[in-house]
């Protein structure tokens, strides 16, 4: 099922090996590099990330500004940042230093590499390489703060004494950063979306072509809790797009009902939000991936209220046996079966989620069968099917520039 823009070739279902698998060899120690947006924290890009790294161990990794801190597994690795990270204004604004980041990418020296791997949602599929270098975009998303989500990013500025500079400078500066986000697009050779959902926002916004490999979780790093409690659970970065509002206002509502987010750190956005939470709502900060897990485990159900790129979470949830509901938009879609592993709503209203949650206290849901649809989105199925995916792409590429 290939197609051009916004339709796309699904490697899931076709598979994406051509001709004789002998013949798609990367070179003898092949030179790679990964490049990467910025390195502050941990998300699903991020892990990505490692696993690109058990899959290419001696690549090294380039990247606008780094923290180390929340990075031990990059401890060994060669890890290369652009002027950006002797700005400290800017590092400690990775959104900010967006006007500065097409220079910062721009700057990196890779005519040493066989392959460039950019694992991107923002700037870093903007590097330029030779010709003889193959370039494949492991792309998120195209530029939400551009593009998709533009509006969003407008109406909610997390910038604090900036706010009133960014909202008057970004219509300007977005018309210029467009056109170069466009360019950007045109020097990667080869795109991978990481969803359906992704590929046609490549197909809309950049007139390309990508194959669609789905990100994978290590599942063998979650159980099923048979113990269940009564709440339900939402877990991630709480940023105005993700809509956490909406579940602290349906649950204002629904007092008998409890609710727990967990999230990293209380930025101004998190406390206006505690703010205006009821007391059935409990927020918990700073959690490690064993405790993480053991909510995944415990929770009556997961709850993501946002349209996703992808979205590794509710994967991780399942993982555990546990049940989602979802926003029936973006990547939940792709994940997620109605009825079977939980129940999606359909607008982002209270009244919408809040029917969704009755909905889903009538039914009931097998653990098992759960567990065994996060199964089918493994890292092990990720690597593998990138792995075929770069090698022959390789070598269709040294085919036309030999």
């Amino acid at each position: 099922m290939q197609t051009f823009f916004g339709i796309f070739r699904d490697s899931d279902t076709i598979g994406i090996v051509s001709g004789n698998p002998a013949e798609s060899m990367l070179p003898e120690n092949p030179r790679i590099a990964i490049v990467t947006d910025w390195l502050h924290d941990r998300g699903g890009a991020e892990l990505v990330l490692e696993h690109l790294l058990e899959l290419f161990p001696q690549a090294d990794i380039y990247t606008s500004s780094y923290d180390p801190s929340a990075f031990p597994f990059l401890n060994t690795t060669p890890v290369h940042t652009s002027f950006i990270e002797r700005l400290p204004f800017f590092r400690r604004r990775p959104k900010l230093a967006s006007i500065l980041r097409p220079y910062a990418f721009e700057s990196f020296d890779l005519s040493g590499y066989d392959l460039v791997l950019s694992s991107a949602s923002a700037e870093s599929k903007g590097v330029i390489t030779k010709p003889e270098t193959l370039h494949i975009c492991y792309c998120h998303t195209p530029t939400r703060y551009y593009w998709s989500q533009y509006h969003e990013y407008l109406d909610h500025m997390e910038f604090g004494v900036f706010d009133g500079v960014v909202r008057t400078a970004m219509p300007i500066l977005t018309k210029k950063l467009r056109e170069w986000d466009v360019l950007a697009s045109m020097r990667v050779d080869t795109f991978i979306a990481n969803s359906h959902n992704t590929a046609r926002r490549i197909g809309k916004y950049y007139r390309r072509e990508s194959e669609v490999i789905h990100p994978g979780i290590d599942t063998t790093r979650f159980s099923d809790i048979e113990t269940r409690e009564e709440f339900y659970l939402a877990l991630g970065r709480v940023i105005p797009y993700k809509r956490f509002d909406l579940l602290v206002d349906t649950f204002a509502q629904m007092p008998e009902r409890r609710l727990v987010i967990a999230t990293s750190v209380q930025t101004p956005y998190v406390r206006e939000l505690m703010d205006r939470s009821t007391t059935n709502v409990e927020w918990v900060f700073g959690v490690n991936d064993t405790e993480r897990r053991s909510l995944y485990g415990r929770a009556k159900a997961y709850i993501m209220p946002q349209e996703e790129d992808f979205g590794l979470t509710p994967v991780e949830a399942m993982a555990c046996g546990t049940p989602v509901i979802a926003y029936g938009r973006g990547g939940a879609l792709e994940t997620l079966i109605a009825r079977r592993t939980g129940v999606f709503f359909g607008h982002q209203t209270i009244d919408a989620v809040r029917s969704a949650i009755i909905d889903f206290e009538r039914l009931e849901f097998d653990s098992r069968s759960i567990r065994a649809r996060a199964e089918e989105f493994d890292k092990e199925l990720f690597k593998k099917r990138l792995d075929t995916f770069v090698r022959e792409a390789y070598r269709n590429h040294s085919e036309k520039t030999s």
